[in-house]
């Protein structure tokens, strides 16, 4: 098991490294913010003073050492438009982001499991024709579509829900709702295909031979074998949810780590969106990380095969 782990921690190191290379080179090449930071009546010399006191004059590939060397420290720099600490921007912003996704998620899981075992328990019946059609809706709807929809229906007509912005409970529902119908419906698949996968293998024959009831045969056996699908597809959609929030914030204009980017890139404040980025390449490595331990946990011929 150890081996395995180290093996799996050195890959993601790998990736970091790579995905911090790549950050740093495809950011500059977006253009030089210090034209941003000006005034119209700046002189050149005041461009080059600025430039100067940024470091943006010194070589790429000494900015790109002082970058990795920084990186390891954990020091992800000052913005350059708003001259504070990108770790403080970031830590302000993210418990925002991390419930919307905590609320997206549980819509997501919430719904598209119990549906998914719905499709494949009752396949050949109208209710799953019904559920079918409404996996089909919310995979189809993009989400700025699907966000619009739910302001107007529940916020504007009904007046239910408050149509934006941060607050109470009530704020969290709709932009929760818009950024998890996408990811349920991809629940809901996975987890039909994987339950009719098993479903028709040997030892559920044998133990519907015996009189097994389908009910106590599907939670009993077959759920944990048709886990190890909907494992992979929950570590994938929590690194989407959080990627998704980009959009959903926006229409929302809800204050988490997406709508900061996306003024950060508006304004090419390399830094904060360099430490964004980052933060979610981190989060998406570290999650099929921990994918990879629970496939152990849950199938024990993994564990087998991880100790060989």
């Amino acid at each position: 098991m150890w081996p395995f782990l180290l093996r799996r921690v050195g890959q993601a190191l790998v990736t970091m490294f790579g995905v911090a290379t790549l950050i740093f080179f495809i950011q500059r090449l977006t253009g030089d913010p210090t034209y941003l930071l000006v005034p119209e009546t700046a002189t050149r010399e005041d461009i080059a003073a600025l430039r100067h006191s940024l470091g943006f004059d010194r070589p790429l590939v000494v900015q790109y050492l002082e970058f990795l060397a920084n990186l390891v420290r954990f020091d992800l720099g000052r913005s350059i438009v708003q001259n504070v600490p990108v770790v403080t921007i970031i830590a302000s912003r993210l418990p925002y982001t991390l419930a919307l996704a905590a609320g997206a998620l549980v819509v997501a899981c919430g719904l598209g499991i119990p549906i998914g075992i719905l499709l494949a328990q009752f396949r050949d019946r109208p209710i799953a024709k019904v559920a079918t059609g409404f996996v089909l809706a919310a995979q189809s709807m993009p989400t700025f579509w699907s966000g619009i929809l739910l302001i107007l229906v529940f916020a504007i007509a009904l007046g239910w829900l408050p149509p934006s912005s941060s607050g109470d409970f009530s704020h969290l529902i709709l932009p929760s709702v818009t950024l998890g119908l996408l990811s349920m419906a991809t629940f809901a698949r996975i987890t039909r295909t994987s339950l009719l996968d098993e479903l028709s293998k040997d030892y559920v024959r044998t133990a519907r031979a015996r009189g097994v009831r389908t009910s106590r045969l599907l939670w009993r056996h077959v759920a944990r074998n048709a886990a190890i699908p909907v494992i992979t597809v929950a570590a994938l959609e929590i690194s989407n949810l959080l990627a998704g929030a980009v959009i959903v914030e926006t229409v929302f204009a809800w204050p988490g780590l997406g709508q900061v980017t996306v003024q950060s890139i508006l304004a090419r404040d390399f830094l904060i969106v360099q430490g964004v980025v980052l933060l979610g390449s981190f989060v998406t490595v570290a999650l099929n990380l921990l994918a990879d331990i629970l496939y152990s946990v849950v199938d024990p011929r993994i564990r087998l095969e991880v100790a060989r």
